[in-house]
């Protein structure tokens, strides 16, 4: 049986050009980019190569790119230099429907004495700046705000958001984990002053991402050691995986187009087909302005792990909501937040393509997902 695989916002597979890119250093180029000798040198430079396409992706400059092990590290990273060096300011703020690696650094902090704002979104999960800027004050030490949310695809306002952060003196990190690729993102334009991401997202191994950390901005490391990456993330780079990142940006870059036009066809042919066959079906987020790849739908009177397994046996992959966050019988964080009623909420599913996403997985996925619905109302227990 063919695996259709639809949880590309969970991770994405490698990309043949980054697995290729990456053997080299796997095999007989196996140095140390910190030796003073000219066989580790060859690994330095294919390091500084990586950090030249990352910040071609974000438009940047190649040393405000920090290669760290993931997005979660990035996430923890920012938060922790902007406490650090601000140790007179004690107020942070976020939303309700970060990730988990936002969520739960701001619950820590919070026990730590700090205190915490969170913002509310709608009923499409947009977020309200009137609200932001009130929650703006002088003793705000950092703003965190995701760029485009795992779970809707809806993207934020950050460019605006970081503006008013900017006016009010406050220090601003997204989290684009969800968004680098996908979304239209130029660093010399959105004044952000770090910036997160995560490289399963962009078809390389789990186990690396990137912390961007504007010019000027006070920094200190979360993990000290050497002097890698400048002195601001310790450890010896893995080196495969960096070159395998920056080998995935450039071609991030070059798939930049297909990636709003194609795959959008592609979810929004799937997303339609699947509502148009089933009554009762809602669209979760705003269609308006989202990430290109993502669905979101919810299913009245139905368990959304029910109808994974029933897609698992058809050979679909697909997520009921972040998979951070997954095995809790508890409706998405994000829905709630969104205010989507529990008998829909229970019942939703995400579906994220990737560029390699096909026509046909498409069609098989519509076809076959009316009978996986009508099947679970029948044995339902929330039938009214």
């Amino acid at each position: 049986m063919k695996t259709i695989y639809l949880d590309n916002n969970a991770t994405t597979a490698i990309a043949p050009e980054v697995r290729e890119a990456m053997l080299p250093y796997l095999g007989d180029l196996y140095g140390n980019p910190s030796s003073m000798h000219s066989f580790g040198g060859q690994l330095a430079e294919a390091v500084d190569n990586a950090h030249e396409q990352m910040a071609s992706l974000l438009g940047a400059d190649p040393d405000e790119i920090i290669f760290t092990a993931c997005g979660s590290e990035s996430d923890n990273t920012a938060v922790w230099s902007a406490l650090q060096t601000q140790p007179e300011k004690r107020h942070l703020v976020t939303t309700r429907v970060e990730h988990p690696a936002i969520l739960n650094v701001m619950q820590h902090w919070e026990r730590q004495g700090y205190h915490v704002t969170y913002l509310g979104v709608d009923n499409k999960g947009r977020l309200n700046l009137d609200e932001y800027a009130q929650a703006l004050t002088p003793d705000t030490a950092l703003v965190s705000i995701m760029f485009a949310n795992n779970e809707t695809g809806n993207i934020h306002p950050i460019q605006r958001m970081a503006e008013m952060a900017k006016e009010k003196g406050v220090l601003f990190h997204t989290d684009a984990v969800q968004a680098v690729g996908k979304a239209s993102i130029d660093l010399k334009k959105i004044p952000v002053d770090m910036l997160s991401l995560s490289g399963h997202k962009l078809h390389t191994p789990k186990g690396i991402g990137a912390l961007y950390v504007r010019k000027g901005v006070r920094f200190r490391p979360l993990i000290r050691g050497g002097h890698q990456e400048r002195g601001r993330r310790a450890g010896t780079e893995n080196v495969p995986y960096i070159v395998g990142l920056g080998v995935a940006a450039q071609l991030a870059a070059a798939h930049f187009e297909e990636e709003r036009f194609n795959v959008s066809s592609l979810r929004n042919a799937l997303e339609q087909g699947i509502v148009k066959n089933i009554p009762d079906s809602i669209i979760n987020g705003d269609v308006d302005n989202r990430l290109p790849n993502t669905t979101n739908i919810s299913f009245k009177n139905v368990e959304g792990e029910a109808i994974l397994l029933m897609l698992d046996r058809l050979g679909i992959c697909a997520s009921s909501g972040s998979a951070c966050s997954s095995g809790s019988l508890e409706p998405s964080h994000v829905l709630r937040a969104m205010g989507v009623p529990f008998n829909y909420a229970h019942g939703s599913i995400r579906l994220s393509l990737s560029r390699y996403t096909t026509q046909e997985e498409v069609d098989f996925t519509v076809q076959h997902f009316p009978e996986v619905i009508n099947t679970l109302r029948m044995i339902s227990p929330f039938k009214e």
